[in-house]
């Protein structure tokens, strides 16, 4: 497994001794303050690491890290992962790389609860024109091969950084969907050119207008993902690809790939389509899109971020103990018809053994019948031949 490093807010901590007075004790902590309110003002001025990049080999591994937010991606997280992927890119000793979500999820998105404050309106254009994209640089294609690693819930705009991959690993737990069409938010990161490109026009529209949650095996049969694995094992498989991928000459393999994006795409170029899904979002679905927000932020608070999982079951669960029960479930199936086919195999072999050893049986049978007729015919030949030597 990989090994992250934490980021520590120090904090300042002041000792009184108890035989100083009131008001000695008063003057030491209001001074030990003020020193202190310089450090922490800074400390809070710098934005979290929410985008962890490191290096397996030469696979650049690159996760999404609120999982307390499951992996809804914020502004700070948004510009994080643009660099992330440009200095990737940059990179000559690295030819492929991982996305992956940490704690459970992929993505969920872009966070809702950091767009609902007084001037909605102001934030929500801003989204839509941030030139490579509202949850990271999905408005351009990136110019070397990523392996997209699924677990948990990869929804939303999450959906639509996945499309932006070029292979999906999903586990056989997670579930796909857009589930922003239920909050009045349109797709706004590349998913309408890339998903009918991908699955056809058809079965876009069915996940698109409808917002149904999609599962593994689904997922698959209609080509939205490449591979399904077990539970827990989604960013060990895609390393794994990735690394498959890495060991062929790169220049013609990414020659074939931009030739068949470019194949996709011939008739009206990506990002003339992606200019289009921008300029088609009109000031109607915005309003639509602030009186969704309003609603969840009304409804779900940023402070029980996790009581809304229970809720009334209005949404998706995106419990751990459902995604795990699941799982569970799935692997006690497995174990029964193992055993089942354990089984049906003894059964068969018992068959044979006993087909084997019937017909043994008659002829021994038949050999002691032979015997016994030689040995009475021998007889009667003995009393036959005796009358005839008198």
């Amino acid at each position: 497994m990989f090994h992250f490093r934490r980021l520590l807010r120090p904090t300042a901590l002041v000792r009184h001794s108890s035989t100083i007075k009131n008001f000695h004790r008063t003057l030491v902590t209001t001074s030990g303050l003020r020193k202190d309110a310089a450090p922490n003002a800074e400390a809070a001025s710098i934005p979290a690491k929410t985008i962890l990049v490191e290096k397996d080999k030469n696979i650049t591994l690159i996760g999404i890290n609120r999982p307390q937010q499951r992996n809804a991606i914020d502004s700070s997280t948004a510009s994080q992962l643009c660099d992330a992927f440009a200095n990737f890119e940059q990179d000559e000793t690295s030819p492929v790389a991982v996305l992956y979500g940490i704690g459970g999820s992929f993505c969920s998105g872009f966070d809702i609860l950091e767009m609902s404050t007084d001037e909605k309106e102001e934030i929500s254009v801003d989204i839509l024109m941030r030139p490579e994209g509202s949850v990271g640089p999905t408005r351009r294609q990136i110019k070397k091969p990523v392996v997209c690693s699924i677990n948990g819930y990869c929804i939303g705009n999450g959906l639509e950084l996945a499309l932006m991959c070029d292979l999906r690993v999903m586990e056989e737990s997670a579930v796909l969907g857009f589930f922003n069409r239920r909050f009045g938010v349109p797709m706004l990161d590349g998913g309408t050119v890339r998903l009918p490109a991908m699955i056809g026009l058809s079965r876009a529209l069915d996940l698109i207008l409808t917002g149904r949650p999609v599962g593994s095996q689904e997922a698959h049969d209609i080509g939205l993902v490449n591979r399904i694995v077990p539970t827990g094992t989604a960013l060990g498989n895609a390393v794994e690809l990735a690394t498959c991928l890495a060991k062929f000459p790169q220049r013609a393999l990414n020659h074939d790939r931009n030739s068949v994006y470019s194949g996709a795409f011939e008739t009206s170029t990506f990002h003339q389509a992606v200019q289009n899904e921008v300029m088609y979002t009109s000031r109607e679905i915005i309003e639509d899109m602030q009186n969704g927000i309003k609603w969840f932020n009304q409804t779900f608070k940023a402070d029980t971020t996790h009581s809304w999982l229970k809720r009334d079951r209005s949404m998706a669960d995106w419990d751990d103990e459902d995604v795990a029960a699941a799982a569970a479930q799935k692997e006690k199936q497995k174990q029964e018809e193992e055993a089942a086919r354990v089984e049906a195999e003894k059964q068969k072999q018992a068959e044979k053994a006993q087909k084997k050893s019937k017909p043994a049986e008659p002829k021994s049978e038949s050999k002691a019948e032979v015997k016994s007729e030689s040995t009475s015919s021998g007889e009667n030949n003995d009393s036959k031949s005796k009358p005839k030597d008198k």
